[in-house]
């Protein structure tokens, strides 16, 4: 078993552990420091929730359809945003919501009212922040998964990929002002990350 953002995931591919370690980095990096005495939630943080374990927050919430029992510090819940697409918390609970590598992997109706659920739960000035694999590299992870490098189940799971100004409209349609959206690439390239504030 492999793990992709923290989650475990079918087929074990080489890269796999260290392609999540420097997501999860990249994801620390955008959070301010001025928001680790709040609330962050993982969405998609898998039955291994790696940021979470590494991140430094007052209280660290995750959710995924199957969680791990018994870390220590967490609050682990098991919800399918597929299946019931309002988040089980009150209107601006957290701080700061990640969500790391779990954009493609949604059907689009499904990620539009996921993302109006984050606008929801998070508090005013609160943080999104997410990663995907960039649009245009379909071609080079199919490639990756065929030489184990990556997981092909994961891999095949991808329901999208998106440009920064592609994941900018959709967070702008799900409520987040276009003012404040940033995007950016790492992982030369392959990947983008983009942080939306709530206000």
């Amino acid at each position: 078993m492999g793990v992709v953002e923290g989650r475990v995931t079918r087929g074990h591919g080489l890269l796999e552990g260290f392609l999540a370690r420097q997501r999860s980095l990249q994801a620390d990096r955008l959070i301010p420091d001025g928001f680790r005495s709040g609330r962050v939630l993982d969405i998609g943080c898998g039955t291994y929730p790696l940021f979470l374990v590494r991140t430094r927050f007052a209280e660290r919430y995750g959710l995924d359809r199957q969680v791990a029992t018994g870390l220590s510090g967490l609050t682990l819940i098991a919800h399918d945003v597929a299946t019931n697409r309002r988040l089980p918390f009150e209107s601006q609970f957290f701080d700061v919501v990640t969500m790391l590598a779990v954009f493609e992997h949604l059907e689009p109706g499904v990620l539009l009212d996921l993302l109006r659920e984050i606008r929801r739960v998070l508090r005013p000035g609160g943080i999104y922040v997410m990663t995907t694999p960039a649009k245009g590299t379909e071609g080079l992870l199919g490639l990756m998964s065929r030489l184990h490098l990556v997981s092909r189940e994961e891999v095949g799971e991808h329901q999208g990929a998106y440009t920064k100004p592609e994941i900018a409209e959709l967070l702008e349609r799900a409520g987040f002002q276009r003012s404040a959206i940033t995007g950016g690439s790492f992982q030369a390239g392959m990947n983008l990350w983009s942080t939306a504030r709530a206000v």
